[in-house]
């Protein structure tokens, strides 16, 4: 008579064993992921000061604004022959080329899709200029004039998606997603989407105020870092009128989903 099979299976303390090494698995995989995002975030500050210092430099050796620079063709030729700039201070066509700006101090989009603006030549100057790292065509994407594209006019931020832009908004009256501020030439950092601007919701509002507390005042209505989308979405006004001249307002810490860009107010 065969004697009975061995029962197989893990004892007690090789199941604990097991749990414990799950345990830290999840436990690293979670951590890391915090970290990841701290970085993010981090970079947001780092590419900031970077750029204000680009522009700054920039000044100091051109006497103009990157973008808005009226004999910027002069010191890197024209990017086209046809008369697609604001203006054109060079007649010589040379690559990389550019466009000139008009000179007033005001950053504006291109007039149409494809065509070429001073905020979006801002980019290209900076880089021409060896101050930022990156190519950058100069033109609006060809959805919409403000069609923003990472990497391609505009550059990316280490945010998944994402990417800076420049944009002279002026005031904002009765605008649906930002407060009614004089925004200036502001700088910004959204969201991208296949066929606009980066103007879409990149961050949650515990991550926009974290930035904004670092950098400012931690207050989505004042200061030089204002947040968009004002209407109980990234923040709403603190006595629950929601109207986008009510700046006493407060970050809404309880929403966990992606609501919020920035913006740099009156940067340049």
């Amino acid at each position: 008579m065969l004697p009975p099979p061995a029962k197989l299976g893990f004892s007690l303390v090789e199941l604990s064993i097991v749990l414990v090494i799950l345990g830290l698995l999840v436990g690293g995989v979670l951590s890391g992921q915090s970290l990841i995002r701290a970085a993010e975030l981090r970079s947001v500050t780092n590419d900031y000061s970077r750029y204000i210092a680009a522009v700054q430099t920039f000044r100091d050796k051109y006497f103009a604004l990157p973008g808005d620079m009226s004999n910027a063709t002069l010191f890197w030729g024209r990017t086209a022959a046809t008369a697609d700039c604001v203006t054109n201070s060079s007649a010589t066509v040379a690559a990389p080329g550019t466009c000139d700006g008009n000179a007033n101090g005001r950053l504006a989009f291109a007039p149409a899709a494809s065509q070429s603006g001073e905020a979006f030549q801002f980019w290209k100057h900076l880089a021409l200029a060896g101050l930022i790292e990156g190519q950058y065509s100069g033109y609006a994407g060809s959805g919409v004039q403000w069609h923003v594209i990472a990497n391609t006019n505009a550059p990316a931020s280490k945010i998944s998606s994402s990417a800076w832009y420049i944009a002279d908004y002026g005031i904002a009256a009765g605008d649906t997603i930002r407060y009614a501020l004089d925004y200036g030439n502001s700088l910004s950092l959204g969201k991208t989407t296949p066929t606009s601007t980066a103007f879409d919701a990149l961050l949650k509002p515990e991550d926009a105020w974290n930035i904004d507390t670092k950098l400012d005042d931690g207050k989505p209505a004042y200061g030089r870092l204002v947040s968009l989308y004002w209407n109980n979405a990234c923040s709403a006004a603190d006595d629950g009128s929601s109207a986008n001249n009510d700046l006493n307002a407060s970050y809404l810490l309880t929403n966990n989903t992606a609501s919020c860009t920035l913006g740099f107010v009156k940067a340049f």
